[in-house]
């Protein structure tokens, strides 16, 4: 049987941080000012999307509209 839709994989604060090379209260810090897109779980847990940390780590960061097509596909 396959899943009932198909999402964005998301990241956990820690796997962000591991990532970038930061703390995860950093990435926390960077979510609240806008300058990494999160999302929340039904149990109020932060969640990034892998695309934008992908493009962050290449040097190219999605644009708003980018980051809400993500979303959208939600």
């Amino acid at each position: 049987m396959s899943a009932p839709f198909k999402s964005e994989p998301l990241l956990t604060p820690a796997e962000v941080a591991t990532a970038l090379r930061v703390d995860p209260k950093t990435v926390t810090r960077w979510a609240k000012a806008g300058k990494v897109t999160c999302i929340f779980t039904v149990g109020h847990h932060r969640r990034y999307f892998r695309a934008e940390i992908e493009a962050l780590l290449r040097g190219h960061p999605l644009t708003r509209q980018q980051v809400e097509a993500l979303r959208g596909q939600l």
